[in-house]
């Protein structure tokens, strides 16, 4: 029986390395035989067609097909434990479209549990370390490497509420913009949908992208009050929400849209100073710790040590 030494075992982690790298550069090689009819078609397809979607994006993000797929079964219970230990599919989901990510549920997770297995190698990482300099016990290691492991759990999560809530917030400040927009283009005699298509095609930043979504869902034969409720469903945001839900009571009951959005734009420029006037006040006391902590005492300091000087020297 041959002794494995560190040297060996060191060439035998960078011959793995070496030949999973090797093994996917052969995979991204493209094949010299001709491509399958569905292959041609898919990519023209992606709009209409789940299976096109699903062909493209399997090979787009999967590089080592035989890797992959036995792997498959260890990572997609992982992923299932991962949600059912979560928990909150719904909001996730809600996030994602907040952030105007790409990724699904399922995804979110898988990026998650690499998050995860990312952390617990830094956690192995810092429990050798540590080990190295003092003994520690094999249970504090183990804490240590699960640690680190939700830890990877919760930054990912963290990173996706942080670009949600600053998404929400981009689009809730361009809202009474565009509804100005729109008032003024109703008020020249233009439909709301082309006031909205006007909008989306001028405007430039994430409300009128949303928008831009919904004329093009518009464009598929959905109506107009559905595709703009599909939309502030899917966003979840509240002065969206209102305004949605008064432009489709205006639609409906036949009520003059100018006036509405006039009334709504403004009632949301209300709504952001009340924001930024309690964002103000909480400010407000956030400075009070430097100034208490910091600033009063080093001016007690220099208010004061000259004369404790002054008195010791003349007496």
């Amino acid at each position: 029986m041959v002794q494995l030494t560190p040297l060996a075992a060191w060439g035998v982690l960078c011959g793995l390395g070496l030949g999973l790298g090797l093994w996917a550069l052969a995979s991204l090689v493209p094949r010299l035989s001709r491509p399958r009819l569905i292959d041609r078609v898919a990519p023209y397809l992606v709009d209409v067609s789940d299976g096109a979607r699903e062909l493209l994006a399997r090979r787009t993000v999967d590089p080592l097909p035989v890797f992959g797929a036995l792997l498959a079964p260890f990572i997609s219970t992982a992923r299932d434990g991962l949600g059912r230990l979560l928990g909150g599919g719904s909001t996730v989901e809600t996030r994602l479209r907040q952030s105007a990510s790409d990724l699904g549920v399922e995804g979110f997770r898988s990026r998650q549990l690499v998050w995860a297995v990312c952390g617990a190698v830094v956690g192995v990482v810092a429990a050798v370390a540590i080990s190295r300099v003092h003994s520690v016990p094999p249970v504090l290691s183990v804490m240590i490497v699960v640690l680190a492991g939700i830890s990877g759990v919760a930054l990912r999560d963290y990173l996706l509420q942080r670009s949600a809530r600053a998404r929400v917030i981009r689009i809730t400040s361009e809202l009474p913009t565009v509804l100005e927009f729109l008032t003024l283009s109703l008020s020249a005699g233009e439909g709301i949908l082309d006031a909205i298509r006007r909008v989306a095609r001028a405007s430039h930043g994430e409300l009128a992208g949303e928008l831009a979504g919904v004329i093009s869902t518009v464009n598929t034969g959905r109506p107009l009050a559905e595709s703009l409720t599909g939309l502030a469903d899917s966003l979840q945001i509240a002065p969206l929400s209102r305004v949605v839900d008064q432009i489709t009571g205006a639609l409906e009951r036949g009520t003059p849209l100018a006036e509405v959005l006039r009334a709504q734009a403004q009632d949301a420029r209300d709504e952001a100073k009340r924001d930024l006037l309690e964002v103000a006040g909480k400010k407000e006391v956030a400075m009070l710790v430097p100034l208490v902590f910091l600033i009063l005492p080093m001016t007690i300091v220099f208010a004061i040590f000259p004369g404790i000087v002054v008195l010791r020297m003349g007496f």
